[in-house]
């Protein structure tokens, strides 16, 4: 099973809105950091996907359940994990929290295509199932 990944991100300024919470669209920039530290986690560098192999994973749907604000300077953990995937797509799932006491600040998922440089879908790599927890090919 594939590994989960902690992160943990600080609450820049610019992140915030005028009411001084982290604006919305935010969450799903800190999915992104999550989600680049799960590959690593599963042994692998997505820039490295790309570039050795051609294959990216474009967004084709994402969701963002808010629970409470994050402000200004609070550190939140971001949790990530492969919700499922086979060889055309992939599911991640996000929890973000506040480091101090773990109250959840968000959950979500993102579903990717595997496409290659011209964006037309494509497979998994073979090398890589191992990696998100798919049966050898």
């Amino acid at each position: 099973m594939p590994p989960t990944a902690e992160t943990r991100i600080r609450v820049r300024y610019a992140e915030t809105d005028q009411m001084g919470v982290v604006y919305y669209a935010n969450y799903l920039v800190w999915m992104e950091v999550g989600r680049v530290e799960l590959c690593k986690a599963c042994g692998f560098n997505y820039r490295d996907m790309e570039r050795e192999d051609g294959v990216l994973m474009a967004v084709a749907e994402a969701n963002c359940r808010y629970a409470a604000a994050a402000r200004f300077d609070d550190e939140v953990v971001i949790k990530t994990w492969i919700e499922s995937a086979n060889p055309r797509t992939v599911t991640f799932a996000y929890e973000m929290s506040l480091a101090e006491d773990g109250r959840k600040l968000a959950s979500g998922h993102t579903r990717h295509l595997f496409v290659d440089r011209e964006f037309r879908r494509t497979r998994l790599p073979a090398k890589y199932f191992r990696l998100f927890g798919l049966p050898d090919a």
